[in-house]
Formats: C-alpha cells, sequence, structure tokens
C-alpha cells in the first residue's frame, strides 16, 4: 500500500489536535499551480511537523486533490483549513507566496482533501525515518510492504489508531482497514468516508460549477443538496447530490421540489405561473407531480426558467439539465414532470 509523508507547519497541526473531534480537514497549497498526484483515493497521508519538530503527528486518508478559489475552500471547509477565520488563511497564503493578497482577491490555491483524519498525542510522536531527509520542502511516498522503513512506519501508525478505533463507536472504513491489516496482513484499499465540506467540493466539481437546473455558473449561490439527507442514511457521496441554485436549494430541502428514484416532481403548492401568449390568448398554468394543467391542445412545453415553470403549446419537450453520471445519453424533462433519456434529440 502506497502512502505519503507531507510536511506541514505546527500551528495548522495544533489547531486540529486540539478538537475533540474532527472529520476531515482540506491539506492546502498556497501555490495556484499546484498538484498532488503522489496517492489513489483511500490512500493514507501522513502529517510530519516542520524542522525542528521531526516527528510523524498524525495523518488522514485521501480524498482528492482539487484547485478551489479561496472563498469555496473556507466556505466548504471553515477551521477544517487548519485556521479560524478567512483573514488569517489569506495571511497564511501571502506569507507562504510572499507577495501581498489584496482584500477583494479570491486566490486559487490546490486544496489535498482528507477525510477520518487522526491527531497523535505527543507521546505517540513518530520520529521520521531515518531515509526522510530534513531538506526535503513537500513529503515523500512510502510502501507498507516494500523496505524496512516503509514497513516500519506503517506498523507504528497502525498500532497508534487501533485503540483509536476500538474507542470511536463509529470508526470509518479506511481507518478500521487500516487497523485490520496490522492483523490479516497486506493492507485493503478502502473509500473514505466523505464529510460535508468534500462533499460540497465534489458536488461543485461533478457538476462542472453549474447549477443542475438553471445552468447558473455564479459560483457563491451554488449549494451542494443530497437527494437523500444524511441524517436519514444518505451518503456524502457525489451520486447522492445535485448542485443547486441557493433558492432552488431552499425549495428543495423544504419539500416543494423533490426527486423520486429518475422523477423530478414539483410540489401543487407553488403556483409557479408565467403569462404565455398562444395568438391573443394569455395561459397560467400550474405544473404538478403527473399533470399539466395548461389548457392546451398540443403538448405544452415545460421551460424551467430562475423560479418559474412556464407552458407553451410550441414544443413537447425541453433539454433538462444534463446528469454528469450518463455521459452517453441526454436527460430530458416531459410534461408529466419525470425524466427521460433520449439520446435521439440534440443538446441545446
Amino acid at each position: 500500500m502506497n502512502f505519503f509523508v507531507a510536511v506541514t507547519d505546527y500551528d495548522w497541526f495544533q489547531l486540529h489536535a486540539s478538537k475533540s473531534r474532527v472529520d476531515e480537514v482540506n491539506f492546502w497549497r498556497p501555490s495556484p499551480e499546484a498538484s498532488f498526484k503522489a496517492l489513489s483515493t483511500g490512500q493514507m497521508l501522513l502529517f510530519k511537523l516542520q524542522s525542528p519538530r521531526n516527528f510523524i503527528v498524525g495523518g488522514g486518508f485521501f480524498t482528492r486533490f482539487i484547485q478551489l478559489p479561496l472563498s469555496l475552500s473556507w466556505e466548504a471547509f471553515g477551521e477544517g483549513n487548519g485556521v479560524r477565520s478567512l483573514s488569517e488563511m489569506r495571511d497564511r497564503i501571502a506569507k507562504y507566496r510572499r507577495v501581498p493578497i489584496e482584500p477583494t482577491e479570491n486566490p486559487t490555491i490546490g486544496c489535498i482533501l482528507l477525510a477520518e483524519p487522526f491527531f497523535f498525542r505527543d507521546a505517540e510522536w513518530i520520529p521520521v525515518p531515518l531515509d526522510f531527509s530534513l531538506n526535503i520542502v513537500q513529503g515523500k511516498g512510502y510502501d507498507s510492504e516494500d523496505g524496512a522503513s516503509g514497513r516500519a512506519l506503517w506498523e507504528a501508525v497502525t498500532e497508534r489508531l487501533a485503540p483509536r478505533a476500538t474507542a470511536n463507536s463509529d470508526p470509518g472504513p479506511a481507518t478500521i482497514a487500516a487497523v485490520e491489516s496490522a492483523r490479516y496482513g497486506e493492507p485493503v484499499l478502502v473509500r473514505p468516508r466523505l464529510g460535508q465540506g468534500t462533499f460540497r467540493v465534489i458536488v461543485t466539481d461533478v457538476y462542472e460549477r453549474r447549477c443542475t437546473i438553471t445552468g447558473e455558473r455564479t459560483l457563491p449561490v451554488l449549494e451542494a443538496a443530497q437527494i437523500k439527507p444524511y441524517g436519514v442514511g444518505g451518503p456524502h457521496a457525489s451520486e447522492n447530490g445535485l448542485l443547486l441554485r441557493s433558492d432552488l436549494h431552499t425549495l428543495f430541502d423544504q419539500g416543494y421540489v423533490t426527486i423520486d428514484a429518475d422523477q423530478l416532481k414539483w410540489s401543487s403548492a407553488i403556483a409557479f405561473e408565467r403569462s404565455l401568449r398562444t395568438g391573443e390568448t394569455i395561459i397560467n398554468c400550474t405544473v404538478e407531480p403527473y399533470a399539466c394543467r395548461a389548457k392546451a391542445t398540443a403538448c405544452p412545453r415545460v421551460n424551467i426558467s430562475l423560479s418559474t415553470i412556464a407552458c407553451s403549446a410550441s414544443a413537447s419537450c425541453l433539454p433538462f439539465p444534463r446528469c454528469p453520471f450518463r455521459a452517453s445519453n441526454k436527460t430530458y424533462l416531459n410534461v408529466d414532470g419525470a425524466l427521460s433519456v433520449n439520446p435521439s434529440v440534440s443538446d441545446v
């Protein structure tokens, strides 16, 4: 199993270590050109403090690397960025870049998103391996099954994780897999449990920073909605997410807009109305889950625009925003409110 020892500063570590519970962290890098390809999802990243504190003091399980604007990084993770305020994070970025950042500037940073993080007490700190040069700036990769240093370090980490997995009533799946590797042999790669911030970022990325319904691209008004709420068993996974404009997210969470399997349903409690001309006639209507009540002779077109649903007799259907998990097909909204796949109709 590959894992990575990354260099971090003491203040970042200390803020997290001082808390009783941390579900996720953003191990960010200040450069807008930063990248990270050392790990796959579920592999472990360990925290090594900067000199003179040459110890490994904790770690987490890799979920994704992504470049984010500072505003979204703070909105998604808050103190999970290892700072207590947005202004402090801005100052840290300026310090590492060695250039000032304007108050209105929204710099892009590289974000290594980690789930199921853990932080050792001082007595548990692990001295760095002898082959870890103190001149290393970012970090070094190891293999738990190859070489004495990698194997010994992996065993030292899993030994310290074992009591935590036992004491925690609900340890994460990646943590359990790492601990069990000490008993059952070669480590098994397991996808870690995602936190709310990582869910927010991944859904934003999957939907290409566009509202699922309206196509809105203004990032500050876009929010990640859970199709099945986390509180009733819904996972923090992209397959359980929609990226919605904030007003539509509110309607969705309050039940005015619902999703049932492959169907988008609009509650009859909302009278989405818009006047449409058919010659000299103006039609106002309300679209309910399985019925369009427009008095039109032809199949009316359902047009989702801002906060309205309008009916017109000019067309039979409207291309519905594309589902990122159906790359080979195009998804459309029929007049009865049901999602259907029609690959023969060209995209618009």
